[in-house]
C-alpha cells in the first residue's frame, strides 16, 4: 500500500520535469514582416571629366554680358563647347569685357547682319591653345575661326613683350589684360578692346592707277609732223603774219616784173 502512494508522487515528479524542461526551451519566434524599405533620391550624375561651359566661364568672371550674349546669338557658345567636350584640340579665347563694348562708336553692333555678327564672334577664337608664355614665339599672321588671314581680311597679330601683349587687327590695337581661365584645353584672356576685322570696318584698299600708255617705237607718226611747230621757231603771232604777207608781196613784185618784160617785147 506504501508502495503504491509513491508511484503517483513518482509520476508526478517525471511529469514536472517535463514540464519544466519544454517550459526552459525557446518558443519558436513568429514571422516578422519586412518593414518597407524608405525610397531615397538617386545621387545626380557627376559632371563628366573636362566638361567646359564658355558662357559659365565668363559669367563667373563677371563684366562680359554683352560678349555672351552675342555668343550665345550667333550660336558660336555652343560651337565652341561641342569643340572642348568632344575633341582634344584646345582654344584660346579673347574675351572683350562690357566697356570695350560701350567703347564702340554708337549703333556699330546693329549695323552688322546675322552673319557678320557670327565672323566678328568667331574673329576672337583661335582653334589651338596659345599660354601667355608662348605669345612671343607665334608666327603671324595668326588664323581664327573667322577665316581668311589674308591682308584686308581677318588678319590677327600678335606681339609680346615680358608681360605685356599686344594685339593687331589692322583696326585696333588692344592689350591682353589677364588670364581668366586655363584648363580642359581651353585659355581665356580679357582684352581691352573689340578686335574689329579689315573684312568687316577696315576702309577699302584705293584702286591702283591706270597705266601710262606704251610709247611705241618707229616713225614718228605724220600726225607728229603735221602739228610740228613752223621752221620759224616759236615766232610769235605778229611775226607769223607778217612772214606771210612778205611772202605775198614779194610774189606780186614778181608779176609785175614779167609783165614789164612782155610790155618791152610789143
Amino acid at each position: 500500500m506504501h508502495a503504491m502512494q509513491k508511484k503517483p508522487v513518482l509520476l508526478l515528479l517525471v511529469l514536472s520535469v517535463a514540464i519544466t524542461a519544454s517550459a526552459q526551451q525557446a518558443p519558436t519566434a513568429a514571422p516578422t514582416t519586412p518593414a518597407p524599405a524608405t525610397p531615397t533620391t538617386p545621387a545626380a550624375p557627376a559632371p563628366a571629366a573636362g566638361t567646359t561651359n564658355i558662357t559659365g566661364v565668363l559669367a563667373k568672371a563677371g563684366q562680359f554680358n554683352t560678349f555672351i550674349r552675342l555668343l550665345k546669338s550667333t550660336g558660336v557658345a555652343q560651337q565652341i563647347d561641342n569643340q572642348l567636350n568632344s575633341s582634344g584640340n584646345g582654344l584660346t579665347i579673347f574675351a572683350p569685357t562690357d566697356n570695350a563694348f560701350t567703347s564702340l562708336p554708337s549703333g556699330t553692333l546693329n549695323s552688322l547682319s546675322d552673319q557678320d555678327k557670327n565672323a566678328l564672334v568667331q574673329f576672337h577664337v583661335l582653334s589651338t591653345l596659345i599660354p601667355m608664355s608662348q605669345f612671343d614665339t607665334v608666327s603671324n599672321p595668326l588664323r581664327t575661326q573667322a577665316g581668311n588671314n589674308s591682308p584686308g581680311q581677318y588678319p590677327l597679330n600678335i606681339t609680346a613683350e615680358g608681360q605685356q601683349v599686344n594685339i593687331s587687327t589692322g583696326v585696333v590695337n588692344a592689350t591682353v589684360d589677364n588670364s581668366l581661365y586655363s584648363g580642359d584645353n581651353l585659355v581665356v584672356y580679357q582684352v581691352n578692346k573689340v578686335l574689329l576685322p579689315s573684312a568687316l570696318f577696315g576702309s577699302p584698299a584705293p584702286a591702283p592707277a591706270p597705266l601710262a600708255p606704251a610709247k611705241k617705237k618707229g616713225k614718228t607718226p605724220a600726225s607728229s609732223v603735221a602739228d610740228a611747230p613752223d621752221s620759224t621757231g616759236d615766232a610769235s603771232p605778229d611775226a607769223t603774219v607778217s612772214v606771210a604777207a612778205g611772202r605775198v608781196t614779194g610774189g606780186g613784185v614778181a608779176v609785175l616784173a614779167l609783165a614789164g618784160v612782155w610790155w618791152a617785147g610789143l
